[in-house]
């Protein structure tokens, strides 16, 4: 399974299946596993990320470097669960577990307010002032109980971000 010769068996769609949690259906599976195949341009069973910026809509996302990190060298199976938390019957908590992810640049399972400064520096790029995003993050994080030195944890984000007004809609399209 990977490579773009190769096919997937019934077990394989099972296995992708039960480790995303059940949130892509059999088809969808198998739509994904086309786009795989497209993707890994070499067949080697993973895709890099220059394969990954072959994809305009990602290529264009400000946070696309930080999204490489996360993603390069992703064999199918990986592929599938990265995509899940995108998927609409994900979990809040899935969702903010990407996003805490994304954050999360040097993987070592906290989120200070430098990681946060990059991330809002990547988003809002020369519309806003280093001054004006550091007001703004030191005044959120006040409200949400945490300084400026506090380090977050991925239940600390979500804590602050679970919240039943609250929508994360980003979707991939599996077809």
């Amino acid at each position: 399974m990977g490579s773009a010769s190769s096919t997937l068996t019934q077990y394989d769609i099972e296995d992708v299946q039960e480790h995303c949690n059940n949130l892509f259906s059999q088809q969808e599976i198998v739509s994904l596993y086309q786009r795989f195949c497209q993707l890994d341009r070499t067949a080697k069973g993973f895709i890099s990320a220059d394969e990954f910026l072959s994809v305009p809509e990602f290529a264009m996302n400000p946070l696309s470097q930080r999204l490489l990190r996360m993603v390069d060298g992703l064999n199918f199976k990986d592929f599938v669960i990265f995509l899940s938390a995108f998927n609409p019957k994900a979990s809040m908590p899935q969702k903010i577990e990407l996003i805490f992810k994304v954050y999360d640049s040097d993987y070592n399972g906290k989120v200070t307010f430098n990681d946060i400064m990059e991330v809002l520096r990547d988003l809002s790029g020369s519309f806003m002032s280093d001054k004006q995003r550091e007001e703004v993050l030191i005044k959120v994080m006040q409200e949400a109980g945490y300084s400026k030195d506090s380090s977050l944890l991925v239940d600390d984000f979500v804590k602050i971000l679970d919240h039943p007004g609250l929508k994360m809609e980003v979707e991939v399209p599996v077809d």
